[in-house]
């Protein structure tokens, strides 16, 4: 056992605090993983302030990277030492869904109920009482035990900040765009939104070959998305959600783009997406609501012009073999994922990060550990 620094909420929709934790070592299945990065996803802000009901007390934190110190009982130890990126849905390999290859529809993953495979945690406070990890990893936290299935080894040469966001907003996006939706070359694609999983959209439609029309309130996010490989852009205006439909159809010609990414979560913004769809275009919803909100449509039109929508789940990730696979790119240049992030911070700092990220200040920022 090892004392670990770590942001702890009581209850959804509570401030976070930096809590001293006492950490058990790693038991049959699990790892131990010394903390090197952290992303600050929307998902933790939605716990933060209350939009998803979870329960607590929590350390948060998903989209983590680090290197392995120990292995529990009937894991290889050459691994000691190995650096690695954290999936926050660790698939239990064994219910159909994995059976079938579709490791992000898992429903036996440990991910779902915040603990370990057993169902214990291995944190606690110095008073003995339990405290869960977000997602079983809980990655703003100096260490964590965490299932072995969320473990998945990076190629020598990846920095910690980019592993993390491999581990989360990278997949998410990249992996809509090239594995659930599977965009031919030589389409048409509109963003809505340029935070992390929007921006890795973009990087996702330069390396499908389709032509890029970006969409955001910001316009600091559109310039980065243009350098990114975005080829056209409209600046929305909250107050006209038709004008931001108007440009998007004749950013994109032909009556639409053939494929609309929404990649904020809004109802709003849904249902622009589905509104610029020419017929036969494809919407696909990547951004996650707050928890009861609903999204609406007209269907006639919808119908009638055979258009579709796409949910897409953590970028239809299978992680022990897309996480390499986005790293290669990376290293390879065409995958820039270093780009995305606009500020690295330590763990006393995660409100200030979370004030921004509400104010849509904020592409991607990084927890650094030391």
């Amino acid at each position: 056992m090892r004392e670990i620094r770590g942001a702890v909420i009581e209850a959804a929709g509570r401030p976070t605090s930096i809590e001293t934790l006492r950490l058990d070592d790693p038991r049959p299945g699990e790892v131990l993983v010394r903390m090197t990065a952290s992303g600050v996803c929307h998902s933790d802000l939605h716990v933060r302030d209350g939009d998803w009901e979870r329960p607590g007390p929590i350390v948060l934190g998903h989209e983590g990277a680090g290197v392995i110190e120990a292995v529990g009982a009937g894991l290889d130890p050459s691994v000691v030492g190995r650096a690695v990126a954290l999936s926050w849905y660790a698939p239990c390999l064994r219910c159909r869904e994995c059976q079938r290859g579709r490791q992000w529809l898992c429903q036996g993953s440990p991910s779902l109920r915040h603990r370990q495979a057993d169902g214990t945690t291995r944190l606690e406070r110095a008073d003995g009482s339990p405290v869960l990890a977000y997602l079983s990893i809980g990655t703003f936290a100096e260490a964590q035990v965490v299932p072995a299935t969320a473990v998945v080894p990076m190629p020598d040469g990846v920095p910690p900040e980019v592993a993390a966001l491999i581990g989360c907003g990278v997949s998410t996006g990249v992996g809509a765009v090239l594995k659930t939706a599977e965009v031919p070359a030589g389409s048409t694609v509109a963003i809505i939104g340029l935070g992390g999983v929007g921006l890795s959209c973009v990087m996702g439609a330069v390396l499908a070959g389709a032509g890029r029309i970006v969409v955001d309130v910001s316009r600091a996010k559109l310039d980065l998305a243009g350098e990114l490989g975005a080829t056209h852009w409209v600046q929305a205006d909250p107050s006209n959600p038709q004008a931001t439909v108007d440009g998007i159809r004749g950013a994109a010609g032909d009556g639409g783009p053939d494929f609309v990414f929404e990649a904020i979560g809004t109802p709003t913004t849904i249902a622009q997406a589905v509104a610029a769809l020419p017929p036969g275009g494809t919407a696909v919803l990547v951004g996650l609501t707050r928890f009861g909100e609903v999204a609406s449509f007209e269907p006639f039109p919808f119908v009638d012009g055979g258009r579709r929508i796409l949910g897409s789940n953590y970028g239809s990730a299978v992680a022990a073999i897309d996480f390499p696979r986005y790293a290669d790119a990376y290293l390879a240049g065409r995958l820039p994922i270093e780009r995305l992030i606009d500020r690295r911070l330590p763990l006393d700092d995660l409100e200030d990060a979370f004030d921004r990220l509400r104010a849509g200040q904020a592409a991607r920022q990084v927890v650094v550990f030391d």
